[in-house]
């Protein structure tokens, strides 16, 4: 499996100087397998684009999986033109028909298409919590708590490898847990159980938590603090503040070394393939 980081801020893009090496692109994350072009995408964010220049001059054909249809996540779609002459066959958390929930936002007067018009062969599903096969993916999509609308957690496979995919969540809804920072809940464990690769919503700091929970997000800490103790082989930091530095990211980083599972920061544009070389 080849996990590549199209989009990795959150909240809204971050263009500047002070956010180039780690990238200003909201959430999207391409899956592909080993040597074929990628399939299988999570979320729809502004890093769509990046995505589309990947695939240059060839068309996309798979799926994409919205974990939920905040901003961040969606406003790629109508950008996304490798699938102007592809195939998309798109999923989001189940919560009434999904061309009327994602035409709340896409669509007159917010936006000049609706996603019916969107160019290319396009379907848009509900989807349901529980196991799934997708794509030729498996696939186990999990209620996570996060504030405004219904969030999905994903773990996904390809037979080779497993990642598990958390951008956006509030762990603290059920909590403080033992550290403050939100319950290792069930949910969350079941998803990190093990997998290769970790995603994690790491928009905040424990320091900054007290004062920014309430938007919905984890602390850094907390997404190590699950890998941890779900076994995961290592994790991802995602879904970065659209404040936060390159150089603030560095740091943030450096601040885990050592720890039990290694950890990095999710850099735009990157790839990693899975599984790691000394676990084959």
């Amino acid at each position: 499996m080849r996990l590549t980081f199209c989009g990795v801020r959150g909240s809204t893009p971050a263009p500047g100087p002070e956010f180039v090496r780690y990238g200003g692109n909201t959430s999207c994350v391409a899956l592909a397998n080993d040597g074929e072009a990628p399939s299988f995408v999570l979320d729809g964010g502004t890093g769509a684009r990046r995505l589309s220049r990947m695939l240059s001059p060839a068309s996309f054909v798979g799926v994409i999986l919205l974990s939920h249809l905040h901003w961040d996540h969606t406003q790629g779609l109508p950008f996304f033109g490798a699938a102007d002459q592809g195939k998309v066959d798109l999923f989001l958390p189940a919560q009434g028909d999904p061309l009327e929930v994602l035409g709340r936002a896409i669509g007159p007067p917010h936006f000049p298409l609706r996603p019916e018009e969107f160019r290319g062969c396009w379907t848009f599903s509900s989807l349901d919590a529980g196991q799934h096969e997708i794509g030729g993916w498996t696939v186990l999509a999990v209620d996570i708590p996060h504030t405004g609308g219904r969030a999905f957690g994903y773990r996904v496979s390809d037979g080779t490898a497993t990642i598990a995919y958390l951008s956006d969540h509030s762990p603290t809804e059920f909590g403080p847990g033992p550290d403050g920072l939100g319950e290792y809940h069930e949910n969350a464990l079941r998803l990190a159980d093990g997998v290769d690769l970790l995603v994690h919503d790491a928009q905040h700091t424990a320091v900054e938590l007290p004062t920014k929970a309430f938007l919905g997000h984890s602390a850094a800490e907390y997404a190590v603090g699950l890998g941890t103790r779900a076994g995961a082989h290592r994790v991802a930091l995602f879904h970065h503040d659209p404040d936060r530095t390159d150089d603030q990211l560095d740091d943030l980083v450096d601040g885990f070394a050592g720890n039990q599972v290694p950890v990095i920061a999710a850099v735009e544009g990157t790839s990693v393939d899975l599984p790691w070389p000394n676990e084959l």
